[in-house]
């Protein structure tokens, strides 16, 4: 095995080891049950106290599981949450409403697209599990960082660009940032051909026990088929069904 391969190893031993300890590990207990030398043990265990993964007591010297561990396991068991609950929501509206749905969540700055349920038609959307966009362009994109402070949304913007998808595409930070204030005003978003010719998209928020939005639920066709008389049923049916979820997730 390479030496990058043994440290990946006896970091992981480590990380196991300290998690199914109920009282913590110091650096002699980690060298008595994995054999790992002292020097080696000493250099990953202040990586992962650097990085959050573990934290050191002062008088005990022994190791326990770090907060940044505990919350990539929280946000991973919240993702998957939702995408269990939303399902069954997401089967009912699509049953009702003959559109497409998709669940999205906020990664790095973009749209991911986590679920999606297909509707029997026609007109089919280029839309996959996977799919990263723009925040900008989507109604998803509007509703994922319409609760975020300002500062951190111009971060993403001024990271990610502005890019120009369609004439109707959205290009200055000052009218984003106005859009946003609608999505916190109105509960919903739409995008209106901005990231791409003929199509309409509508979204809403879903929020998890602590009102924190964690989900986009979002809806998209043609402008044939979400058409102005269409969409006020469609903008409610979308929330609806967002309530419904949010309110299964302790909201």
């Amino acid at each position: 095995m390479s030496e990058s391969g043994n440290t990946i190893e006896r970091t992981l031993s480590i990380l196991e080891s300290v998690a199914h300890s109920s009282n913590g590990m110091t650096n002699s207990d980690i060298n008595r049950r994995l054999k790992i030398p002292k020097s080696s043990a000493s250099y990953i265990l202040r990586v992962l106290e650097n990085r959050g993964y573990l934290i050191r007591e002062k008088e005990s010297g022994k190791y326990r599981l770090g907060l940044k561990l505990m919350s990539l396991t929280r946000d991973m068991l919240t993702h998957i949450d939702v995408r269990e609950v939303a399902r069954p929501v997401m089967e009912a509206y699509v049953k009702k409403a003959k559109l497409l749905m998709h669940l999205s969540v906020l990664d790095n700055g973009r749209a991911v697209y986590v679920e999606k349920v297909e509707a029997e038609s026609f007109v089919k959307m280029d839309i996959w599990v996977g799919h990263r966009l723009p925040i900008h362009t989507t109604a998803i994109g509007k509703v994922l960082v319409s609760q975020m402070p300002e500062n951190e949304v111009t971060s993403i913007l001024d990271l990610r660009g502005m890019e120009r998808k369609t004439p109707k595409s959205i290009t200055t930070q000052k009218k984003y940032l106005a859009e946003l204030n609608k999505v916190r005003e109105y509960g919903f978003a739409i995008d209106n051909e901005e990231n791409a010719l003929g199509v309409r998209c509508v979204a809403a928020p879903v929020f998890d026990a602590n009102g924190k939005v964690i989900a986009a639920l979002g809806t998209s066709s043609t402008i044939m088929q979400i058409d102005e008389t269409h969409l006020p049923k469609i903008v409610d049916l979308v929330k609806e069904s967002a309530l419904k979820i949010s309110k299964q997730l302790g909201f």
